[in-house]
Protein backbone atom coordinates (compact mmCIF):
# COMPACT_ATOMS: atom_id res chain seq x y z
CA UNK A 1 0.00 0.00 0.00
CA UNK A 2 1.45 3.36 -1.00
CA UNK A 3 1.82 6.10 1.60
CA UNK A 4 -0.82 8.86 1.36
CA UNK A 5 0.17 11.77 -0.85
CA UNK A 6 0.80 14.94 1.17
CA UNK A 7 -1.21 17.85 -0.26
CA UNK A 8 0.03 21.26 0.90
CA UNK A 9 -2.66 23.89 1.40
CA UNK A 10 -3.15 27.24 3.08
CA UNK A 11 -5.08 26.85 6.35
CA UNK A 12 -8.06 29.10 5.53
CA UNK A 13 -11.47 27.49 5.23
CA UNK A 14 -11.57 28.40 1.52
CA UNK A 15 -8.18 26.80 0.84
CA UNK A 16 -8.80 23.61 2.83
CA UNK A 17 -12.27 23.21 1.31
CA UNK A 18 -11.03 23.42 -2.27
CA UNK A 19 -8.00 21.25 -1.47
CA UNK A 20 -10.28 18.57 -0.02
CA UNK A 21 -12.42 18.68 -3.20
CA UNK A 22 -9.25 18.01 -5.24
CA UNK A 23 -8.07 15.29 -2.84
CA UNK A 24 -11.41 13.47 -3.04
CA UNK A 25 -11.47 13.72 -6.84
CA UNK A 26 -7.90 12.42 -7.15
CA UNK A 27 -8.61 9.48 -4.82
CA UNK A 28 -11.81 8.64 -6.72
CA UNK A 29 -9.96 8.58 -10.06
CA UNK A 30 -6.68 6.94 -9.01
CA UNK A 31 -7.38 5.10 -5.75
CA UNK A 32 -4.46 6.96 -4.12
CA UNK A 33 -5.07 8.29 -0.61
CA UNK A 34 -4.36 11.99 -0.01
CA UNK A 35 -3.67 13.76 3.28
CA UNK A 36 -3.92 17.55 3.71
CA UNK A 37 -0.96 19.41 5.24
CA UNK A 38 -1.74 22.95 6.44
CA UNK A 39 0.85 25.65 5.68
CA UNK A 40 0.83 29.24 6.96
CA UNK A 41 1.95 31.72 4.29
CA UNK A 42 3.19 35.32 4.59
CA UNK A 43 0.00 36.46 2.84
CA UNK A 44 -2.05 34.91 5.64
CA UNK A 45 -0.29 36.67 8.52
CA UNK A 46 0.54 40.11 7.13
CA UNK A 47 -1.98 42.92 7.60
CA UNK A 48 -0.64 44.86 4.61
CA UNK A 49 -2.82 45.55 1.58
CA UNK A 50 -2.24 42.92 -1.14
CA UNK A 51 -1.69 45.66 -3.72
CA UNK A 52 1.22 47.04 -1.67
CA UNK A 53 2.71 43.54 -1.40
CA UNK A 54 2.77 43.20 -5.19
CA UNK A 55 -0.15 40.82 -5.47
CA UNK A 56 -1.32 37.45 -4.34
CA UNK A 57 1.97 35.63 -5.01
CA UNK A 58 2.55 36.14 -1.26
CA UNK A 59 0.23 33.15 -0.73
CA UNK A 60 2.28 30.90 -3.00
CA UNK A 61 5.98 31.10 -2.06
CA UNK A 62 5.75 29.22 1.26
CA UNK A 63 3.86 26.31 -0.36
CA UNK A 64 6.52 26.16 -3.08
CA UNK A 65 9.25 26.14 -0.41
CA UNK A 66 7.59 23.12 1.23
CA UNK A 67 7.58 21.34 -2.17
CA UNK A 68 11.27 22.04 -2.70
CA UNK A 69 12.12 20.95 0.87
CA UNK A 70 10.21 17.68 0.32
CA UNK A 71 7.72 18.30 3.14
CA UNK A 72 4.72 17.98 0.78
CA UNK A 73 4.20 16.09 -2.50
CA UNK A 74 1.97 18.61 -4.26
CA UNK A 75 0.12 21.86 -3.58
CA UNK A 76 -3.26 23.24 -4.58
CA UNK A 77 -3.55 26.95 -5.37
CA UNK A 78 -6.25 29.25 -6.66
CA UNK A 79 -4.82 29.73 -10.14
CA UNK A 80 -5.39 33.49 -10.06
CA UNK A 81 -2.92 33.65 -7.11
CA UNK A 82 -0.07 32.04 -9.06
CA UNK A 83 2.61 34.38 -10.44
CA UNK A 84 2.94 34.11 -14.23
CA UNK A 85 6.76 33.96 -14.04
CA UNK A 86 7.68 30.25 -14.18
CA UNK A 87 9.87 28.52 -11.61
CA UNK A 88 11.86 25.87 -13.51
CA UNK A 89 11.85 23.52 -10.49
CA UNK A 90 8.05 23.41 -10.29
CA UNK A 91 5.35 22.35 -12.76
CA UNK A 92 1.59 22.86 -12.95
CA UNK A 93 0.76 19.16 -13.21
CA UNK A 94 -3.01 19.57 -13.45
CA UNK A 95 -5.77 22.16 -13.78
CA UNK A 96 -9.14 20.58 -12.94
CA UNK A 97 -12.41 21.68 -14.62
CA UNK A 98 -13.07 25.31 -13.82
CA UNK A 99 -15.85 26.50 -11.53
CA UNK A 100 -17.81 29.72 -12.14
CA UNK A 101 -15.21 32.31 -13.27
CA UNK A 102 -17.38 35.36 -12.56
CA UNK A 103 -17.37 37.99 -9.80
CA UNK A 104 -20.29 38.21 -7.38
CA UNK A 105 -21.81 40.95 -5.21
CA UNK A 106 -22.85 40.10 -1.66
CA UNK A 107 -25.34 42.77 -0.61
CA UNK A 108 -29.00 43.37 0.17
CA UNK A 109 -29.46 44.71 -3.38
CA UNK A 110 -28.10 44.62 -6.90
CA UNK A 111 -25.38 47.13 -7.79
CA UNK A 112 -27.77 49.28 -9.84
CA UNK A 113 -30.18 49.55 -6.89
CA UNK A 114 -27.66 50.71 -4.28
CA UNK A 115 -27.94 54.39 -3.27
CA UNK A 116 -25.26 56.87 -4.31
CA UNK A 117 -22.36 56.82 -1.83
CA UNK A 118 -22.95 53.21 -0.79
CA UNK A 119 -19.76 51.56 0.53
CA UNK A 120 -18.50 48.51 -1.42
CA UNK A 121 -15.56 46.48 -0.12
CA UNK A 122 -12.96 44.82 -2.35
CA UNK A 123 -9.18 44.43 -2.20
CA UNK A 124 -8.84 44.16 -5.99
CA UNK A 125 -7.85 47.13 -8.21
CA UNK A 126 -9.31 45.20 -11.17
CA UNK A 127 -12.72 45.01 -9.50
CA UNK A 128 -12.64 48.63 -8.31
CA UNK A 129 -11.74 49.94 -11.78
CA UNK A 130 -14.51 47.98 -13.49
CA UNK A 131 -17.07 48.74 -10.77
CA UNK A 132 -16.29 52.45 -11.20
CA UNK A 133 -17.13 52.12 -14.89
CA UNK A 134 -20.63 50.93 -13.89
CA UNK A 135 -21.21 52.98 -10.71
CA UNK A 136 -18.71 55.85 -10.36
CA UNK A 137 -20.87 57.33 -7.56
CA UNK A 138 -20.19 54.55 -5.04
CA UNK A 139 -17.46 54.48 -2.40
CA UNK A 140 -14.99 51.61 -2.89
CA UNK A 141 -13.21 50.48 0.28
CA UNK A 142 -10.09 48.25 0.33
CA UNK A 143 -10.57 45.18 2.56
CA UNK A 144 -8.64 42.05 3.57
CA UNK A 145 -9.70 38.87 5.31
CA UNK A 146 -11.41 35.61 4.48
CA UNK A 147 -14.86 35.36 2.89
CA UNK A 148 -16.68 35.06 6.23
CA UNK A 149 -14.92 38.17 7.57
CA UNK A 150 -15.80 40.15 4.45
CA UNK A 151 -19.43 39.02 4.37
CA UNK A 152 -19.63 39.86 8.08
CA UNK A 153 -18.87 43.50 7.28
CA UNK A 154 -22.05 43.58 5.17
CA UNK A 155 -24.15 41.78 7.80
CA UNK A 156 -22.95 44.23 10.49
CA UNK A 157 -23.75 47.26 8.32
CA UNK A 158 -20.12 48.44 8.14
CA UNK A 159 -20.31 48.00 4.35
CA UNK A 160 -23.24 47.95 1.93
CA UNK A 161 -21.69 45.18 -0.14
CA UNK A 162 -18.55 43.20 -0.95
CA UNK A 163 -17.42 41.72 -4.26
CA UNK A 164 -15.89 38.23 -4.21
CA UNK A 165 -15.25 35.39 -6.64
CA UNK A 166 -18.45 33.42 -7.29
CA UNK A 167 -16.45 30.16 -7.34
CA UNK A 168 -15.14 30.63 -3.81
CA UNK A 169 -18.57 31.46 -2.44
CA UNK A 170 -19.94 28.36 -4.18
CA UNK A 171 -17.25 26.10 -2.70
CA UNK A 172 -18.06 27.44 0.77
CA UNK A 173 -21.79 26.93 0.28
CA UNK A 174 -22.41 30.69 0.52
CA UNK A 175 -24.22 31.05 -2.82
CA UNK A 176 -27.32 32.21 -0.92
CA UNK A 177 -25.53 35.43 0.11
CA UNK A 178 -25.06 36.53 -3.52
CA UNK A 179 -27.33 39.36 -4.68
CA UNK A 180 -25.80 39.64 -8.17
CA UNK A 181 -23.38 37.72 -10.36
CA UNK A 182 -21.60 39.98 -12.86
CA UNK A 183 -21.63 38.67 -16.42
CA UNK A 184 -18.19 38.68 -18.07
CA UNK A 185 -19.25 41.38 -20.53
CA UNK A 186 -19.77 43.83 -17.64
CA UNK A 187 -16.89 42.71 -15.39
CA UNK A 188 -14.05 40.62 -16.79
CA UNK A 189 -12.66 38.22 -14.16
CA UNK A 190 -9.04 37.95 -13.10
CA UNK A 191 -6.99 35.66 -15.36
CA UNK A 192 -7.51 32.09 -14.12
CA UNK A 193 -10.36 33.00 -11.76
CA UNK A 194 -12.50 30.02 -10.75
CA UNK A 195 -9.75 27.53 -11.62
CA UNK A 196 -7.41 25.59 -9.34
CA UNK A 197 -3.82 24.54 -10.05
CA UNK A 198 -1.95 21.49 -8.77
CA UNK A 199 1.81 22.06 -8.54
CA UNK A 200 4.56 19.52 -7.91
CA UNK A 201 8.30 19.27 -8.51
CA UNK A 202 9.18 19.05 -12.22
CA UNK A 203 11.43 16.07 -11.44
CA UNK A 204 8.54 13.97 -10.05
CA UNK A 205 7.49 12.38 -13.35
CA UNK A 206 5.61 9.60 -11.54
CA UNK A 207 3.54 12.14 -9.63
CA UNK A 208 2.95 14.33 -12.71
CA UNK A 209 1.36 11.35 -14.45
CA UNK A 210 -0.84 10.55 -11.43
CA UNK A 211 -2.02 14.16 -10.98
CA UNK A 212 -2.84 14.47 -14.69
CA UNK A 213 -5.91 12.30 -13.97
CA UNK A 214 -7.75 15.45 -12.78
CA UNK A 215 -6.49 17.74 -15.58
CA UNK A 216 -9.06 19.33 -17.92
CA UNK A 217 -7.52 20.30 -21.30
CA UNK A 218 -10.29 22.79 -22.13
CA UNK A 219 -9.83 24.68 -18.85
CA UNK A 220 -6.03 24.54 -19.25
CA UNK A 221 -6.21 26.12 -22.73
CA UNK A 222 -8.52 28.91 -21.54
CA UNK A 223 -6.49 29.88 -18.47
CA UNK A 224 -3.20 29.60 -20.42
CA UNK A 225 -4.49 32.26 -22.83
CA UNK A 226 -5.69 34.49 -19.97
CA UNK A 227 -2.44 34.23 -18.01
CA UNK A 228 -0.44 34.79 -21.19
CA UNK A 229 -2.12 38.21 -21.53
CA UNK A 230 -1.19 39.02 -17.92
CA UNK A 231 2.42 37.90 -18.41
CA UNK A 232 2.85 39.80 -21.68
CA UNK A 233 1.48 42.96 -20.06
CA UNK A 234 4.12 42.35 -17.35
CA UNK A 235 1.40 42.73 -14.76
CA UNK A 236 1.24 41.19 -11.30
CA UNK A 237 -1.80 39.46 -9.84
CA UNK A 238 -2.95 42.76 -8.27
CA UNK A 239 -3.00 44.70 -11.55
CA UNK A 240 -6.26 46.06 -13.06
CA UNK A 241 -6.28 43.39 -15.79
CA UNK A 242 -9.33 41.30 -16.60
CA UNK A 243 -9.27 38.39 -19.05
CA UNK A 244 -11.60 35.57 -19.96
CA UNK A 245 -11.34 32.79 -22.53
CA UNK A 246 -13.78 30.06 -23.45
CA UNK A 247 -14.00 27.57 -26.27
CA UNK A 248 -15.29 24.32 -27.64
CA UNK A 249 -11.99 22.47 -27.37
CA UNK A 250 -10.89 23.57 -30.85
CA UNK A 251 -11.37 27.35 -31.09
CA UNK A 252 -10.69 29.68 -28.17
CA UNK A 253 -12.38 33.10 -27.77
CA UNK A 254 -10.36 35.50 -25.63
CA UNK A 255 -11.28 38.95 -24.30
CA UNK A 256 -9.08 41.12 -22.08
CA UNK A 257 -9.19 44.59 -20.60
CA UNK A 258 -7.02 47.06 -18.74
CA UNK A 259 -9.01 49.73 -16.91
CA UNK A 260 -7.58 52.90 -15.38
CA UNK A 261 -8.16 52.99 -11.63
CA UNK A 262 -10.56 55.93 -12.11
CA UNK A 263 -12.79 53.67 -14.22
CA UNK A 264 -12.99 56.32 -16.97
CA UNK A 265 -10.44 55.06 -19.51
CA UNK A 266 -9.94 51.50 -20.61
CA UNK A 267 -8.56 49.31 -23.38
CA UNK A 268 -10.60 46.22 -24.21
CA UNK A 269 -9.91 43.81 -27.05
CA UNK A 270 -11.00 40.35 -28.22
CA UNK A 271 -9.57 37.70 -30.49
CA UNK A 272 -10.02 34.03 -31.33
CA UNK A 273 -7.80 31.22 -32.54
CA UNK A 274 -6.99 27.52 -32.19
CA UNK A 275 -6.86 26.20 -28.60
CA UNK A 276 -3.33 24.69 -28.97
CA UNK A 277 -2.05 28.22 -29.70
CA UNK A 278 -3.46 29.63 -26.43
CA UNK A 279 -0.13 31.08 -25.28
CA UNK A 280 0.47 32.93 -28.56
CA UNK A 281 -3.15 34.12 -28.63
CA UNK A 282 -2.69 35.83 -25.27
CA UNK A 283 0.64 37.38 -26.24
CA UNK A 284 -0.75 38.76 -29.51
CA UNK A 285 -3.80 40.24 -27.77
CA UNK A 286 -1.59 41.89 -25.14
CA UNK A 287 0.59 43.42 -27.88
CA UNK A 288 -2.51 44.85 -29.57
CA UNK A 289 -3.67 46.28 -26.22
CA UNK A 290 -0.26 47.86 -25.55
CA UNK A 291 -0.43 49.45 -29.01
CA UNK A 292 -3.70 51.08 -27.91
CA UNK A 293 -2.25 52.48 -24.67
CA UNK A 294 -2.80 49.68 -22.12
CA UNK A 295 0.73 50.12 -20.78
CA UNK A 296 0.07 53.78 -19.98
CA UNK A 297 -3.03 52.92 -17.97
CA UNK A 298 -1.13 50.27 -16.02
CA UNK A 299 1.75 52.65 -15.40
CA UNK A 300 -0.66 55.06 -13.71
CA UNK A 301 -1.83 52.22 -11.45
CA UNK A 302 1.73 51.51 -10.33
CA UNK A 303 2.37 55.07 -9.09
Amino acid sequence: MSDPLRLGTRKSLMATTQSQIVADRLTALTGREVRLVGVTTFGDVTKANLTQLGGTGVFVSELRNKLIEGEIDFAVHSLKDLPTTPDERILIAAIPPRDDPRDALVSAAKLSDLPSGARIGTGSPRRVAQLRMIRPDLDYVPIRGNADTRIGKVTSGELDGVVLAAAGLGRLGRDGDISQVFEVDEMLPAPGQGALALECLAARTDLIELLSAVDDPRTRAAVTAERSVLAALEAGCAAPVGAFASGDGHILNLTATVVAVDGVRSVRKSTSGPSPAAMDLGRELAAAMIAEGAGTLMGEQAH
